[in-house]
């Protein structure tokens, strides 16, 4: 999956808000926001962010697509 479109699902499963999970993962408040307007992350980053998701919602990274 994308990581915009697991993040963006996260997110809503979640019901937080995106500059928490900036903090949480990063500690920068702007992370989510920045890659709503086409920030491209390095690997480490992607990676970060995509293991925290896996930790906290398995579910939304086991390679299926959530409907749209």
């Amino acid at each position: 999956m994308h990581i915009n479109r697991l993040v963006e699902c996260f997110l809503r499963e979640k019901g937080i808000a995106p500059t928490k999970l900036g903090r949480l993962v990063a500690r920068d408040p702007r992370l989510v926001l920045d890659l709503r307007m086409g920030r491209e992350f390095r690997p480490e980053m992607e990676t970060k962010i995509r293991r925290y998701i896996a930790a906290n919602a398995p579910q939304l990274d086991s390679g299926k697509d959530m409907p749209a």
